[in-house]
């Protein structure tokens, strides 16, 4: 039996994020900042840049998904609790979209386990919560360097008898805009999935 990943360690792993970008922001926002629902992160973070794999075995670049709406989320496949929970309730948020919005806004779903998250078992995963999700991951290294550009981290805990084992890893999602600008930080946990939306929406409008 796989080993559970444990809910507290997200949620450290999302706090530490959290206090550090609340911080930073507090010198930043002035009074007319936009009432989001999610924590605004603009300047405070690094461009949505990457090089992975994504679920058909094909690198990939932050570049070939520009011009939409992206939500960065860190997670694995074997996760039985943080990453299907945060996963639906985006696909919901995205379902909720109108025709023309839904196609502006992907989720970037980046597994930290790949010894066992390849990209088969990847698009098995993420065509479960929707169409507007890709999978990917990379070598430990690289992912290793992404999640430190975004001030979080992962980790694998010791195998089991039979070798399974669990990953700590953050329960955050970062969201950009088209141009790849870092915008606001959600913690699912805490939003529902119309404030999730109403976030996106005014996200969407402001871009066009």
């Amino acid at each position: 039996m796989i080993t559970l990943c444990l809910q507290h360690h997200a949620k450290r792993f999302a706090s530490m994020a959290l206090m550090t970008l609340a911080i930073l922001l507090s010198g930043c926002m002035g009074e007319d900042a936009p009432d989001w629902h999610g924590t605004d992160i603009s300047g405070v973070m690094p461009k949505l840049e990457f090089n992975l794999t994504d679920s058909r075995g094909t690198s990939v670049s932050g570049d070939d998904y520009s011009g939409q709406v992206r939500m960065l989320f860190f997670g694995f496949t074997s996760c039985p609790d943080v990453c299907p929970t945060t996963l639906q309730k985006l696909s919901q948020a995205v379902s909720g979209l109108s025709p023309e919005d839904k196609e502006e806004v992907l989720t970037l779903f980046v597994s930290v386990d790949p010894e066992r998250d390849t990209p088969a078992r990847l698009a098995e995963y993420v065509n479960f919560f929707g169409e507007r999700i890709v999978g990917l991951t990379g070598k430990a290294a690289d992912l290793r360097t992404l999640t430190q550009r975004y001030r979080t981290t992962f980790g694998h805990e010791e195998p089991d008898a039979e070798g399974d084992y669990a990953v700590t890893h953050s329960g955050a999602v970062y969201v950009f805009d088209r141009e790849g600008n870092p915008r606001l930080l959600m913690r699912p946990e805490d939003l529902s999935a119309q404030a999730i939306r109403q976030d996106l929406v005014a996200l969407l409008e402001e871009d066009s």
